[in-house]
């Protein structure tokens, strides 16, 4: 007998058909028809049972605006069903795939791959020392459901995993199909579309129920499958150091969003330090049950040792600890901590000072358990608690706060005014100069309590860094110790963060320093300039010095988006390829330590794509062992919201950044960062650099067009999509519409929902035909594929792009568009869209975009449906005055869209 009773096509099957009797009981019966007939006629087209789609646009047409609210309620609830179901299957093949051994990229098969490559235990303990995955989280706006939408599809989440048990009587299956019945019928009468934005601190609870939920205790699960495989493969195994962190942007990144305030960061330190302590509470819960060991017949000496120590300092919580629990010194002693941690956060004296005296007493409880011979207790009790408090401490998650290097720049020129300074005046070598002697003299040179006079921008950055220091006291420094800057161009945008931290108290060079300042390149001039910068940087003595008090680390992120969005696909990739690069070889000239924090976003185009994959594509030289990355928005959902999925995402993760670390230790010309390694081969660079700028050349030219951002605004959704109420942050830097000032999220969402993922392929079909006109060979291009894991995860990545993009689809959206316009663009979108399909065809030497079987089912279950909504909504976008159900209809297509899309930005 398998582990499971169903399968994707049955809960598919089952959960359309619960949705059908919704719809026929709760909506008329001309929109149940509707929909029925816009299902069946997608179909038959798709099947080619049908020669167009006239059929299906007669639909959209004769609806009047209640059936049409019933077509887009009606799609949209299906794919939130068959997300669940393709998820409960995801879910069945890692089971059954763990069960038989045979599970790819897990931690066993990371470890079992460096037993076999020849590496001893020290050798995996130097691996495992320099390795450490941080995902941090964002509040981006991409995440379309609805809080309440999503608190049901858990519960019919859990419904499917019970169902797929064999051993139920027939009575409890039909009271799990009857309690499975009710939750779509509320799916289907509750509003889907939210009525308000989200505010900030509504994002960062989003965040924090993923941590609280699932990751908490998915972490100690991760590390105990890396520990078993080390028994199996070694005599005597490394102990495994903490590998794995995370941390947030949510309630802390100011960045385009007035919103974030030093209250709502407030508010999220408190929150994410009262979750986290409650956890440990309850852990503690469920070991005093079994830690019941008489005293009187195991030598606890050290535990009674430490409650005397504890009865110094808190006299009463011991003795009634050893008025409860006679006899019984494990009991007493964590019901001393669990009294204790439950005072970090009021004002009666004796909690915790920090994460490390609680770990102390994890340790005397651990040490007394082993030293009795019950290693099992200690095994299954204690130490998953321990990597669980060295894991998230008393904050849960750390937070990176982030701004706009301009924000920075503008609150110093109003604040230095009122000193008499003319900051604004001063060229880029007097502002280093003089931001390097502010940070090194003792003297205070701004009160950053004082606002009065400031403009609003000015004052919340000032706000900001006064409040900093009280953060790092009251929660710890490593709860907020990294401050991203986002557009930074040149040193003095660095070094401006460096001085507002050092007028906080947060630095006080040169004997401390309490925060990584991490510049953000995203823009083609500070990628190709981040040498110039890093050396000015590096030989400045305020900063250098400040790096040393960092451990002689300096994180540096990389914007995938905005770069994307500036120089196209291809072109991106490889710039940012190549700045990992340069920036590995400038630290390793200066002696510093580089980790690089990858800007990714959900999309193939903003840096998307299967992870561990993109670990493993990364240029060996930079892989330092440290890596951080951002997840954000439906991805979150999609990588989180699973325990299985979480786990197995987190293995992936870390299978391959162990395997990239080692080999990128061994191999054999690692002493010289500048080199690539007999690998790469040099005509492969020279293909690349072709490739690049012809695609670079091809993109910025479709940019270009006159009439471009018009033909955006009446070919896509994207005036829709920047009234909706997904995030707190608005989708435009300024009230100017050009496609630089419009954020990337939306950028890319909107070309999703018209089915043209330009931001996903275009430049690459002309940039690889460029390298062959050129004298080029074909051959070259496929070993490329074959031997060079970044090319090869280029293309397959735009592969996808290329298997979600319809153009038969575009096309009905390019038709919104001015005759004039649409004549200019879409025939280039469409020549490129062909040209990019056959070169991938070419050069992968596969007939299919898409290789995984399950994606394409995936996607051939999901095509038919998407269609109508696609179709309603370019019927509505037709639209010159929609009523303002009409409005609510179309915010719900593209809600619809983004579920059958799995994608948004």
């Amino acid at each position: 007998m398998g582990l499971h009773g169903r399968s994707v096509r049955q809960d598919v099957r089952e959960l359309g058909d619960l949705l059908g009797d919704a719809v026929e009981r709760h909506a008329s019966t001309d929109a149940f028809e509707a929909v029925e007939d816009a299902r069946t006629t997608a179909i038959d087209y798709r099947q080619g049972d049908a020669t167009d789609r006239e059929t299906l646009r007669r639909v959209i047409r004769n609806s009047d605006e209640d059936v049409s609210s019933s077509l887009a309620r009606a799609f949209t609830t299906y794919f939130e069903l068959v997300n669940l179901a393709e998820e409960r299957e995801r879910v069945r093949a890692l089971r059954e795939s763990e069960d038989e051994g045979t599970l790819a990229d897990s931690l066993p098969a990371a470890v079992e791959g460096l037993a076999d490559a020849g590496a001893d235990a020290g050798d995996v303990l130097d691996v495992l020392d320099a390795v450490r995955v941080v995902p941090t989280f964002t509040a981006h706006p991409t995440e379309a459901r609805r809080k309440t939408v999503k608190a049901t599809l858990v519960r019919v989440t859990d419904l499917l995993e019970e169902l797929d048990q064999h051993r139920l009587t027939r009575r409890e299956r039909a009271n799990k199909h009857a309690r499975l019945d009710a939750l779509v019928e509320s799916l289907w009468t509750t509003k889907q579309v939210r009525d308000r934005r989200p505010e900030p601190f509504d994002e960062a609870r989003n965040v924090q129920w993923y941590l609280e939920n699932v990751i908490f205790d998915q972490v100690p699960e991760v590390y105990a499958r890396l520990e078993d495989a080390l028994d199996e493969q070694y005599e005597n195994p490394p102990n495994v150091p903490e590998i794995l962190d995370f941390r947030s942007w949510a309630g802390s990144d100011r960045d385009g969003n007035p919103f974030v305030t030093p209250d709502v960061t407030s508010k999220t330190l408190e929150r994410q330090r009262d979750i986290v302590v409650e956890r440990y509470r309850e852990a503690l819960d469920d070991i005093s049950g079994v830690l019941s060991q008489d005293g009187t017949r195991m030598d606890l000496a050290s535990v009674e040792n430490s409650l005397d120590s504890d009865a110094e300092r808190v006299p009463s919580l011991v003795s009634g600890a050893r008025e409860r629990y006679p006899d019984e010194p494990l009991r007493q002693k964590v019901l001393v901590m669990w009294r204790r941690l439950g005072r970090i956060t009021d004002v009666r004296p004796g909690g915790y000072d920090d994460y490390e005296e609680f770990l102390d007493d994890i340790d005397v409880v651990e040490d007394a358990l082993r030293a009795n011979d019950a290693d099992h207790l200690a095994d299954e009790y204690i130490d998953p608690l321990e990597r669980q408090v060295r894991t998230f401490r008393f904050h849960l998650a750390s937070l990176d706060l982030r701004d706009h290097q301009e924000m920075h720049t503008g609150a110093l020129e109003e604040a230095l005014e009122r000193e008499g300074v003319d900051y604004a005046a001063m060229d880029e070598d007097e502002r280093v100069e003089f931001l390097t002697e502010g940070v090194l003299q003792e003297e205070q040179v701004l009160d950053l309590s004082d606002t009065d006079g400031l403009s609003d921008d000015a004052a919340r950055v000032l706000s900001r860094f006064d409040a900093l220091g009280g953060w790092q006291r009251e929660y710890g420094a490593e709860a907020i110790d990294s401050y991203c800057i986002s557009m930074t161009e040149r040193p003095s945008h660095v070094l401006e963060v460096l001085f507002f931290a050092d007028q906080a108290g947060v630095v006080s060079l040169p004997d401390h320093c309490g925060l990584d300042v991490v510049p953000l390149l995203e823009t083609e001039s500070a990628l190709s300039n981040a040498r110039e910068t890093m050396e000015t940087l590096f030989d400045n003595p305020a900063y250098s010095a400040a790096v040393e008090q960092r451990g002689d680390v300096q994180e540096v992120m990389l914007g995938y988006s905005d770069s994307n969005k500036e120089n196209g696909f291809l072109a991106a990739n490889w710039e940012l390829n190549e700045a990992q690069r340069d920036l590995a070889a400038i630290t390793d000239d200066l002696g510093v330590e580089l980790r690089l924090f990858h800007g990714r976003g959900g999309s193939i185009s903003r840096g998307g794509g299967p992870m561990n994959e993109a670990l493993l594509a990364l240029p060996p030289e930079t892989v330092t062992g440290e890596v951080k990355f951002t997840q954000q928005g439906e991805s979150i959902a999609e990588t989180y919201g699973n325990p299985y999925i979480a786990r197995r995402n987190m293995e992936q993760m870390l299978n391959a950044q162990i395997r990239a670390r080692y080999d990128a230790v061994t191999r054999g010309d690692a002493d010289d960062v500048n080199d690539r390694g007999a690998a790469i081969d040099d005509d492969w660079i020279d293909a690349m650099e072709t490739m690049a700028g012809a695609a670079r050349e091809a993109y910025r030219a479709l940019l270009e067009t006159d009439g471009f951002v018009q033909y955006f605004e009446q070919a896509t959704p994207i005036t829709v999509i920047e009234e909706l109420n997904m995030g707190s942050r608005p989708a435009s830097r300024s009230e100017e519409r050009s496609v630089e000032d419009l954020r990337a999220i939306p950028w890319v969402f909107s070309w999703t929902q018209s089915r043209c993922i330009v931001p996903g392929w275009f430049g690459l079909g002309t940039g690889i035909e460029a390298y062959l006109d050129s004298g080029g060979d074909v051959e070259t291009v496929r070993e490329m594929y074959e031997e060079w894991p970044f090319f090869r995860t280029t293309l397959d990545n735009a592969s996808m792009a290329l298997a979600r993009t319809e153009m038969e689809i575009a096309a009905e959206y390019a038709a919104l568009a001015d005759e004039d316009l649409r004549e200019r663009v879409f025939p280039t979108v469409e020549d490129e869209y062909e040209r990019a399909r056959d070169v991938v065809a070419d050069v992968s030497g596969r007939d299919e975009l898409i290789t995984r079987d399950w994606l394409r089912e995936s996607l051939d279950r999901r095509n038919p449906y998407v269609d109508p909504l696609n179709f309603l909504q370019v019927h509505l976008l037709r639209q010159t005055h929609r009523t303002e159900e009409a409005e609510r209809t179309l915010r719900l297509t593209v809600k619809g869209i983004a579920a059958g899309m799995k994608n948004t930005g």
